[in-house]
């Protein structure tokens, strides 16, 4: 069994500086989702400081939503950096299907290694070269069908592999789970996805990496449903999601966390 709240307490206790190369669509949301659950955040991405920067950093977050070319050599900047200092990174490679500009910057970043990749189910079955039914940034697959190719992209890269959705599903190619925790209005606010990114990567600063994902995603997700008891729609959901990271406790995640063995 994962002892999720005792991620989440060494998290807090940490506090890590979590270095966010993301899309503009997320940054202010993801920026006070972080400071919500006890990291401390800052979006970099110019190439001129990013190996400074991230060398400040105890984790990093690749983002690819709002892609250009002085971006992706930002991020392999960063990648390379966090890989020298020992340090983990996570990469989301949002919409990877859509353009070939996207296959190939990421098919650059996963010879960097990451080590924890997040994607949809349309994402990951994409970047696992098994083809997939993306529409855009949003998943045509669901996540059961990208359990094989989760498995196999993670044993060939060496990466922790999570695909979210209604149901997450994480391995690192041995062992795998099933994250249970999660509510409807999540999908509806912009971003929360992409945000989820650096809940990741502050937990798994200085931990164990499978664990820690599997946790960052039972605490996501049991915040998703606090916030919907009391929310009467996206917005206010948004607000009470933010309230809910705060204020989740290590045994309120100990005792809340669905998660089970796949």
């Amino acid at each position: 069994m994962i002892e999720t709240g005792t991620f989440l307490h060494q998290m807090r206790a940490t506090a890590p500086l979590v270095h966010n190369i993301t899309n503009y669509v997320a940054m202010n949301i993801m920026a006070n989702v972080l400071l919500s659950a006890g990291a401390s955040p800052a979006m970099v991405h110019a190439r001129e400081e990013v190996a400074e920067f991230a060398g400040l950093a105890q984790t990093l977050t690749i983002n690819i939503g709002t892609l250009d070319p002085a971006w992706a050599e930002a991020m392999e900047i960063a990648a390379r950096t966090m890989n020298a200092a020992g340090r983990p990174w996570v990469l989301d490679p949002v919409g990877v299907g859509a353009t070939r500009f996207r296959q190939e910057v990421c098919a650059r970043l996963l010879l960097l290694r990451p080590t924890v990749i997040r994607g949809n189910a349309s994402e990951i079955i994409a970047l696992s070269g098994l083809g997939g039914q993306g529409r855009g940034v949003d998943a045509a697959d669901p996540v059961e069908a990208a359990e094989t190719a989760a498995r196999g992209l993670a044993s060939r890269t060496g990466a922790v592999v999570a695909v979210s959705g209604p149901v997450d599903f994480v391995t690192d190619g041995t062992s795998a789970y099933w994250v249970l925790n999660g509510h409807a209005l999540m999908p509806c606010v912009t971003a929360l996805g992409c945000s989820l990114n650096g809940v990741i990567a502050a937990f798994i600063a200085g931990q164990e990496r499978l664990g820690a994902t599997v946790a960052a995603l039972a605490y996501y997700g049991l915040a998703g449903e606090r916030a919907a008891q009391g929310a009467g729609g996206p917005g206010s959901f948004q607000t009470a999601f933010l309230d809910a990271l705060h204020a989740l406790t290590p045994d309120d995640l100990h005792h809340g966390a669905r998660v089970v063995a796949a």
